[in-house]
């Protein structure tokens, strides 16, 4: 299973960016999603999360955020609106996923870049 992010780029404060992530190999089902971001000189940080029960976030994102995905496509993404200063960073996506052959596993994407800079 593979995790392919794309979307990062560069948007001015108050900007607006949307984040992709598809899933492809062998996989059947994907279980709980999540975006993950790390900025310069900081920890990875989860920034927004979505299973069967629902939609969660960082205090820093809430209200500016929305993580979404398609099941049919194996895509998660996250719409950022309001963008921050303090949002660059490499975003990662995550996934637990069940393979074809129903097995669990987790997955990282390969990471992109947004920077949000005046």
């Amino acid at each position: 299973v593979q995790l392919q992010a794309s979307g990062g780029g560069s948007a001015q404060p108050g900007g607006s960016l949307e984040l992709s992530c598809v899933a492809s190999g062998r996989l059947s089902r994907m279980n709980d999603l999540a975006w993950y971001r790390q900025a310069p000189g900081k920890q990875r940080e989860l920034v927004a999360s979505i299973s069967s029960i629902g939609t969660d976030y960082a205090a820093s994102v809430k209200g500016r955020f929305t993580i979404s995905r398609d099941n049919a496509k194996n895509t998660m993404y996250l719409q950022m609106n309001s963008l921050k200063a303090d949002d660059t960073g490499l975003y990662y996506c995550y996934a637990d996923v069940t393979t074809s052959n129903w097995a669990k596993g987790n997955y990282w994407g390969q990471g992109t870049l947004v920077t949000v800079s005046s």
